[in-house]
């Protein structure tokens, strides 16, 4: 297939993956909002009897999102990125024609019931797979489907931000040890991304997604976001090593007993927490976004924090479908305002600095815990359109991502996909010896 035709290609398949990716996101939103509705006004609940019918309402949608993942496309779990970079080395395999309902319907249940979870890494996996299955059509393979692989994920990452600048980059800078870097990959890339953003923004509207109003700071303000960004590398190396200590412990309880009680566990808490405590559910988008405006007090800060990183491992090693970086851009947001709070008690700062801090954050955590400094500052950039703090986006992002290196930590995509292998090559041993002593 010649450029030009390799390019359509991957424009219809970043147009395709728009398309899912607002469908996808609409019907997250539909659902996470109807159900309490109908418990709640319908159904005219309150008191101890919501309680119990939101945490059997939530329950429910989270052990069949897992029933749906473990029955019919066990790759399906989790973000789907390390699946995807898997697949681009020649590790893994894109079973497209499972993985796409699975990971549509199961993330629709599993984000929708409320989990801490987040929407990019089912469109990432949603998009790859469109592409995937465009490849098997098209008769492509070699580097021109690793390249479409990459195009679609991107597509899926600007589908589900509208940052189609962020989503290129994350292709460039997180698979750049598997992309098949040449110029027609590239353009392909781009095109894609960018028909995945016009679809979107078409059917979506085109506004930040968590637009944050914010001055410039002065450069006396600086030194502080250094600071910050000390903080938060420290903060995404027991992220990470959190997450991977969660899964593992998860997974080996399944193993000696059922795998759906812990994500039914789960599920009844948050579906209790909706109604109670709505700071403690889904992705946080929405959540960073009043918290950067309200900026409430210390003692809730650190409250929240503590409850978000909880509540963020007990999600995502239920093993359903959903991805992290949202929980992980709430999660950076309300540390960067406690730190911001922290910091207000001691000295003087200027206007709109603990907005300054929450954004600032979000790039900070986004490169100790993913690997990827530059991702953040432009996903940060085109998520609030907050230009005027980018200088402070960037020194908090890359001094964070140094210190997260200095303490040993890796990204996470990287530790998941090893951790994956492993975990089968774990497995087909284990049948080995088996037919062996047979």
């Amino acid at each position: 297939m010649g450029n030009g035709g390799y390019h359509v290609v991957a424009a219809l398949v970043g147009a395709a993956v728009g398309v899912l990716g607002s469908a996808f996101h609409l019907s997250v939103e539909g659902l996470m909002t109807g159900w309490p509705a109908f418990l709640r006004d319908t159904l005219q609940l309150s008191g101890p009897g919501l309680y119990v019918a939101g945490g059997l309402a939530a329950a429910a949608m989270t052990v069949v999102a897992l029933w749906l993942v473990r029955a019919f496309a066990p790759e399906a779990s989790g973000s789907g990125v390390p699946e995807i970079e898997g697949a681009m080395e020649g590790l893994r395999e894109v079973r497209w024609h499972r993985v796409l309902p699975v990971k549509f319907v199961g993330g629709v249940l599993s984000l929708g019931s409320g989990l801490v979870l987040g929407r990019e890494g089912p469109t990432i996996h949603i998009g790859a797979s469109v592409a995937k299955a465009a490849a098997d059509l098209s008769r492509l393979s070699g580097t021109d489907m690793r390249g479409l692989l990459a195009a679609g994920g991107a597509a899926g990452l600007a589908a589900a931000f509208n940052a189609p600048l962020a989503a290129v980059l994350f292709v460039i800078e997180e698979t750049r040890r598997q992309f098949p870097y040449s110029s027609r990959t590239y353009i392909g890339v781009v095109l894609a991304s960018l028909a995945s953003a016009i679809v979107t923004e078409y059917l979506t509207g085109n506004v930040p997604y968590m637009a944050l109003p914010v001055s410039q700071m002065p450069y006396g303000a600086l030194p502080a976001f250094i600071g910050l960004g000390v903080v938060l590398g420290a903060v995404g190396v027991a992220f990470n090593r959190t997450l991977v200590w969660s899964l593992d412990h998860v997974r080996r309880l399944g193993q000696r007993r059922s795998f759906y009680i812990f994500p039914a566990v789960v599920g009844l808490i948050v579906g209790v927490l909706v109604f109670a405590l709505p700071e403690a559910t889904q992705g946080g988008e929405l959540l960073a976004v009043h918290l950067a405006k309200e900026a409430p007090g210390l003692a809730l800060l650190a409250f929240i924090v503590l409850l978000r990183f909880v509540m963020t491992m007990a999600s995502y090693s239920t093993g359903v479908a959903g991805g992290i970086f949202a929980p992980i851009l709430a999660l950076a947001t309300t540390v960067g305002l406690l730190y911001g709070s922290a910091l207000e008690t001691m000295v003087m700062l200027p206007a709109d600095t603990l907005t300054a801090f929450a954004i600032a954050a979000m790039g900070g955590l986004f490169a100790a815990t993913i690997g990827a400094p530059l991702v953040g500052m432009v996903l940060v950039m085109e998520l609030t359109g907050a230009y005027a703090v980018l200088v402070p986006v960037m020194l908090t992002a890359i001094f964070a991502n140094m210190v997260a290196q200095w303490l040993g930590g890796r990204p996470i995509y990287e530790i998941l996909l090893e951790r994956t292998l492993a975990i089968e090559a774990e497995a087909r041993a284990a049948e080995a010896n088996a037919a062996a002593a047979r």
